[in-house]
């Protein structure tokens, strides 16, 4: 049982920050992040230790896949209002109001760019980039090819770089 314990304590912040940047919506991240965890207890006893994080981050990705599909299916809009983030977030007292403001403006495009990458790049940019695994630890945890992981990790960036282009250059003629 504290193992299990352990476990949830280590795995949980990355569970759902993973399932935060595949879906857009805080409030169906805890619910795939609560999810995930049931299942890591219902196969407690069969999981092998050094794969856990793979079978995590595996089981993570397929429940939010499946919130996807629900979500679609009743016509929900993706991504949540960036507002209602904004407003539960607190400020930072380092920051000035109008620096605040501007990393506000940062993520919301960062976070929107992210969400309009198709997969497989999402995942393997999310799980590099956020989550800070290795190219082995992104391939076990997608089941992919260590060199297609490589790949995808830099077509992803390069999509993410235009993307964030396009809207500098948008803000910019406005």
């Amino acid at each position: 049982m504290i193992e299990f314990e352990r476990a949830v304590e280590e795995h949980r912040r990355s569970v759902f920050t993973f399932a935060r940047y595949l879906l857009g919506s805080q409030q169906e991240a805890e619910d795939v992040t609560q999810e995930a965890l049931i299942r890591m207890w219902r196969h407690w006893d069969s999981l092998d230790g050094d794969r856990l994080q793979a079978w995590l981050l595996k089981v993570t990705r397929n429940l939010c896949y499946d919130s996807l599909r629900r979500l679609r299916a009743s016509r929900r809009a993706l991504p949540e209002s960036s507002d209602e983030e904004a407003a539960m977030k607190v400020p930072s007292g380092d920051a000035s109001p109008e620096e605040q403001t501007h990393r506000r403006a940062v993520e919301g495009r960062l976070l929107k760019a992210m969400q309009d990458l198709r997969e497989p790049y999402r995942s393997a940019v999310i799980l590099r980039e956020v989550r800070g695994l290795t190219y082995r630890e992104i391939g076990e945890a997608l089941e992919t090819p260590l060199n297609s992981v490589k790949v995808h990790v830099h077509r992803g960036r390069r999509m993410l770089r235009d993307a964030l282009k396009e809207t500098d250059a948008h803000v910019a003629t406005l």
